[in-house]
């Protein structure tokens, strides 16, 4: 019997690890698995590289670091990685996949927020963030802090894998026909290769918040502290103002939110992905998993902004209210899960509007 394309839902992550798909050196966390995720843990050392790299088909990770590696750093009990350093860190988590399961990673959307780059690496992997079907091997994140320096240890969960079986990709046809039964979106959609959504510069008027900008030279952000920062010591406001516009300067980091609310329906997932670079310079820094139940009103969304990473090329950009910044692509789930997104489990980010990361006091 061919087994339904589609994301693997938490029970069915739980039964990869039931049958050894998925190993891991220490028992799992309580939270360890969303609704269509799991959160990967860093091990307990970091090597400080001299560049990112990828292994290609004919090497493994271990046969690079040798000449890469500039200097470790022991995680048992946590060690800070600075800003502009590239480390890697080989996770807890290892696969066995079976031949009909590849998978895909990204920043959890608390890495992503505090401007810290991570992509997945794999022995004889040809792309970042990707897991061929049927790959047995190790799992490496590599790290690199961007606008803060950061304090993590092993056990520190900064990304995220999503399993699949085959594809299982909507296409725009598909999600006109489920907008009509889920409003995916409460402003007009676009569909356009998956649901474009477009930037807040307005807000509710003049002088009203509608994005941050990092700060720099700041003090050691810990991963693992909730609520522990003030906003006002990392990010500085940006008010609506005159024109609703903003010039993003080169090199700066801004969080901005989405016009749109949108939601994720539960028998879907969706991930955000950066627009064509031809529509201008900038770029929608990192990607980032929604989970099914996502600003789904049932599961107490009722439509949820999408918050934006935003950071410019090599030279100063306008953005205009209004303008296309990024879209979200939907999959369909092989089941629906249990729970869904914002039920019961803690979830930071649902019903959100501009919201930082779980780091800082609201």
């Amino acid at each position: 019997m061919t087994e339904t394309a589609g994301i693997l839902p938490a029970h069915r992550i739980l039964e990869l690890f039931d049958t050894g798909a998925i190993l891991a050196a220490r028992p799992l966390d309580a939270d360890q698995i969303q609704p269509a995720s799991l959160d990967l843990r860093l091990g307990t050392v970091a090597h400080r590289l001299r560049a990112s790299f990828l292994p290609g088909g004919g090497a493994t990770v271990e046969d690079k670091l040798g000449y890469l590696t500039l200097h470790d750093l022991d995680l048992t009990a946590g060690a800070v990685l600075e800003t502009g350093g590239v480390y890697l860190v080989p996770v807890l988590e290892s696969l066995a996949l079976p031949d009909d399961v590849s998978a895909s990673a990204n920043p959890k959307s608390s890495t992503g927020r505090i401007d810290v780059f991570t992509r997945l690496i794999t022995d004889h992997g040809v792309a970042f963030d990707q897991i061929a079907a049927g790959y047995h091997g190790r799992l490496w994140v590599e790290v690199s802090p961007r606008t803060f320096p950061i304090k993590v240890r092993a056990g520190s969960r900064l990304s995220q894998v999503r399993f699949r079986r085959g594809d299982a990709r909507l296409d725009d046809a598909a999600l006109a026909s489920l907008h009509a039964r889920y409003p995916l979106v409460d402003l007009e959609p676009r569909f356009e290769h998956g649901l474009t959504l477009s930037i807040d510069l307005a807000g509710a008027g003049e002088g009203a918040l509608i994005g941050y900008r990092a700060r720099r030279h700041t003090s050691v952000l810990d991963v693992d502290a909730k609520a522990a920062q003030e906003v006002d010591d990392f990010w500085e406001p940006i008010k609506a103002r005159g024109r609703p516009s903003l010039i993003l300067d080169p090199d700066e980091f801004y969080i901005l939110v989405s016009r749109e609310a949108v939601q994720v329906p539960p028998e879907t997932a969706a991930e955000m992905v950066a627009i064509d670079p031809l529509v201008g310079e900038f770029r929608v820094h990192y990607a980032g998993f929604f989970d099914p139940g996502f600003g789904h009103a049932p599961a107490g969304g009722k439509g949820a902004r999408a918050v934006l990473e935003v950071r410019s090329h090599d030279v100063p950009f306008i953005l205009d209210h209004g303008q296309t910044i990024g879209r979200l692509v939907y999959e369909q789930m092989v089941e629906v899960p249990a729970t869904l997104y914002g039920q019961g489990m803690g979830s930071n980010y649902q019903a959100q509007g501009l919201k930082l990361s779980k780091h800082f006091r609201p």
